[in-house]
């Protein structure tokens, strides 16, 4: 039986909920004070792991991730250095790989994300892989925009997704 390890991690915008298989960190949910994060992430398990998945609490990896967060957070770190477990389809880890690579404090539009991926047209196809990030924040979902500059979408919702973008030196309103 395969087990998925998880931790609650504070941060300034709330309670975290970190997931990992023995590959890498696999999930990061919001609210995590909530019991629907929990719900969220056991959902996301199901559908993307499959059935007979076990919840384990802790475990080295999720340790480390919650340090990096928590060192991103406290200003010291500008990128994470995690190993992933990454679930999705071609496309959408196609879409995953090219967020990984904006750096921190810039920012691209969906445009940009879908002529990097060599899809210029791509633009909502796009916007839905941003939207189904497993691993918001360690892959920078926040630091897309919409055209002309607006912020639209988070999961986390925009109020998050400002305080990251203003976290990071990004002017953002």
């Amino acid at each position: 039986m395969d087990v998925v390890c998880y931790q609650y991690a504070d941060s300034p915008i709330g309670r975290l909920l970190l997931a990992a298989t023995e590959k890498g960190l696999c999930n990061v949910e919001f609210n995590g004070a909530s019991e629907d994060a929990r719900e969220a992430l056991e959902g996301w398990m199901a559908k993307r792991l499959g059935a007979g998945i076990r919840l384990r609490e802790g475990g080295s990896l999720i340790e480390e991730a919650a340090r990096q967060l928590k060192d991103y957070f406290g200003g010291s770190r500008t990128s994470f250095d995690l190993p992933l477990d990454l679930r999705g389809t071609p496309f959408q880890l196609q879409v995953w790989r090219a967020l990984g690579q904006i750096p921190y404090g810039q920012i691209r539009s969906y445009k940009q994300i879908a002529e990097a991926i060599g899809s210029p047209k791509a633009v909502r196809a796009v916007g839905g892989a941003n939207n189904r990030n497993p691993v918001p924040i360690i892959i920078p979902c926040h630091r897309v925009i919409g055209a002309g500059g607006a912020l639209v979408g988070y999961g986390g919702g925009l109020p998050i997704k400002q305080f990251l973008l203003h976290h990071e030196g990004i002017p953002a309103t």
